[in-house]
């Protein structure tokens, strides 16, 4: 007679074999197990020869990388389209990783096998590929907020200039970023509009007071993930959970760090608007002020709250506010 143990089948998962690839503008080194690095040209051939190299390896294969800037943008298309999953590591903690193993020295091959490594140690989740919408908005995004920065340096030259060539010069380029604005804000709108989804938690998020279109654009754009993250993460992944510096009987000041420097801007911005003309959040920032809390720091708290305000309406679609 067979007992209930000998009924139970055992479940075995296969760990993926790791890839590191180091990225540049014209070059992609790679790190395979039990191989020495070897190097291909960040072009499409290079990138071809890359991946028809990668999947004649065992599988399942994890490719990990770090964010370039940009560089990494047709990698990651490549690998998405041929079905092969890839991390996108913060490169601090990587270069952490290095410097406990005692690796000092920094190359391009050196960084592919440390990514490699840190893959195998850490095994990171990996990313998934996002939408054509998404990415659309999140460029659109990105260049408006490119174009806003541009005119705030050409306005404080403006401000500087005294040559009437100069001035007229200036005020010319300012007229032309002003209607760029413009169209960028035009497209944005279009592109949420367009999305039943974007268009659907754009309106959610812009239900609380304080969160405007351009707001509402960039947290969709610069942060996906959120709806999909507990309190703890949505406040982590926005760089606005307060950390502990505390050693012995010492108690540090607890400060916030790293996250999306996109996300951080704009939800500042909605701080403020929201610490006048949002009854609870006002009544929340009041409170913070006069129990002796600085007014930046009441400001941050009020950040975080909001966030994980947005991430629980986008969560939980039925939830009214009051």
């Amino acid at each position: 007679m067979k007992t209930t143990a000998d009924k139970i089948t055992p479940v075995t998962t296969v760990s993926p074999a790791y890839a590191g690839i180091d990225i540049g503008k014209a070059s992609l080194d790679v790190s395979l197990a039990g191989q020495p690095p070897c190097r291909y040209a960040n072009d499409p051939a290079g990138r071809a020869a890359l991946l028809t190299a990668l999947k004649k390896l065992p599988q399942p294969l994890q490719v990990i990388c770090e964010p370039t800037g940009g560089y990494e943008r047709d990698l990651l298309a490549a690998l998405w389209a041929a079905n092969l999953a890839v991390s996108l590591v913060h490169a601090a903690r990587v270069r952490a990783f290095a410097r406990a193993q005692g690796r000092l020295a920094k190359t391009d091959p050196i960084d592919a096998v440390v990514l490699r490594q840190f893959g195998e140690v850490f095994t990171p989740a990996p990313l998934a590929a996002p939408a054509v919408e998404r990415e659309r908005l999140a460029a659109l995004v990105q260049r408006r907020e490119q174009v806003v920065d541009l005119l705030a340096m050409e306005d404080q030259r403006l401000a500087q200039s005294r040559d009437k060539a100069v001035l007229k010069l200036g005020q010319r380029l300012r007229k032309t970023l002003v209607r760029q604005l413009e169209e960028l804000d035009r497209l944005i709108a279009a592109q949420i509009a367009d999305d039943a989804t974007l268009h659907r938690q754009s309106e959610r998020l812009q239900a609380v007071k304080g969160i405007g279109p351009v707001t509402a654009a960039t947290l969709l754009a610069a942060m996906p993930e959120l709806g999909t993250l507990s309190r703890g993460e949505a406040a982590a992944l926005s760089g606005l959970a307060p950390y502990n510096h505390d050693s012995g009987a010492h108690k540090g000041r607890r400060t916030i760090h790293g996250g999306r420097k996109q996300v951080r801007r704009v939800l500042y911005m909605a701080a403020l608007v929201a610490a006048r003309y949002n009854p609870i959040l006002k009544a929340v920032y009041d409170r913070l002020v006069a129990d002796g809390k600085a007014k930046k720091l009441a400001l941050i708290a009020l950040m975080r709250k909001l966030i994980v305000l947005l991430n629980h309406l986008l969560k939980n679609p039925n939830f009214k506010l009051a």
